[in-house]
């Protein structure tokens, strides 16, 4: 039985997969190999600039350049960005779902509102929010004055990080909503019909039948949340280019391949794209042997 039938026909379902297959190769494995290539060069892009292979020489300026501390506080940063922003964007979005999922009044307008940022794009985010945070007459520090709080925002040094996590969080909130109210809506009825009959508080329903049965929810919203926020580097670009100790390690790889105001360092930048890369994959791989683990024992 060949539900292709014979002869070169049943080759077609062959052929279809090669063209997406094809299509990986060439947008998504073939530039990974690449980088990793490019990482033990000294290629700098430049039209007609010739290359060659130096070794680990790009690793060790990453590890020992003249401006290794501002590499540093790079990588400090990004773990603390995707620390903060990974525990806070999902206690948010799982709060957010669990109201929109009782079905209250409007709820469909509110889902919708709490998803829009996701489809604004980062740069018109980034705008929006350097107009609402602007010193000088922003709608924000306007409001901040109600309460005679002065911010300098994101020209801050003290509170510029902490200004683009919240933008970062407001962004992104909206996605985590939606996939924790997947989640939610395919937990049975019966199961809290059963906890009630029990005489379990909305607190030990929750505790003890929502979070168990959201628990594959939760591991792809964590997983996708590390991923997303270590590789982060556009609103930090768009709201403060890097200033006011705002660095990120995927901000320097950008600035070292292309946004650099001198000349662009392909090597460089490929090799910290491979220390990059290292971080995510540890961190990923440890996340989701320690979520797998606690979906078992929930």
């Amino acid at each position: 039985m060949y539900p292709f039938g014979r002869g070169i026909a049943r080759h077609l379902p062959l052929v279809l997969l090669m063209l997406p297959l094809l299509l990986y190769v060439i947008f998504a494995f073939g530039p990974s190999v690449a980088t990793v290539f490019f990482s033990f060069t000294n290629a700098t892009g430049l039209p007609g600039a010739e290359w060659h292979f130096i070794g680990f020489k790009n690793y060790d300026r990453l590890l020992n350049s003249s401006d290794q501390a501002e590499r540093i506080r790079s990588v400090r940063n990004s773990l603390q960005f995707a620390f903060v922003v990974v525990v806070v964007q999902n206690v948010v979005g799982l709060f957010m779902a669990v109201i929109v999922n009782r079905k209250l009044k409007g709820d469909s307008f509110f889902r919708a509102t709490y998803f829009l940022p996701v489809v604004l794009g980062v740069t018109v985010s980034g705008l929006v929010w350097r107009m609402m945070m602007n010193p000088l007459g922003g709608p924000l520090s306007e409001f901040l004055k109600f309460f005679h709080i002065k911010s300098a925002f994101l020209s801050s040094y003290g509170a510029a990080f902490e200004w683009i996590i919240f933008v970062q969080i407001w962004m992104y909130m909206g996605y985590s909503m939606t996939i924790f109210l997947a989640g939610l809506q395919s937990v049975p009825k019966d199961l809290y019909d059963a906890a009630n009959i029990d005489g379990s508080s909305r607190w030990q329903s929750f505790r003890h039948v929502t979070l168990p049965m959201i628990a594959p929810a939760t591991t792809v919203n964590m997983l996708l949340s590390i991923i997303g926020a270590l590789q982060t580097f556009d609103i930090i670009y768009v709201l403060t280019n890097g200033g006011f100790n705002t660095r990120t390690l995927a901000l320097d790889i950008y600035r070292d391949a292309i946004a650099n105001n001198q000349t662009a360092d392909y090597g460089l930048a490929s090799a910290g794209a491979m220390l990059l890369f290292v971080f995510v994959f540890v961190i990923t791989i440890v996340a989701l042997a320690i979520l797998r683990r606690r979906e078992v024992d929930l």
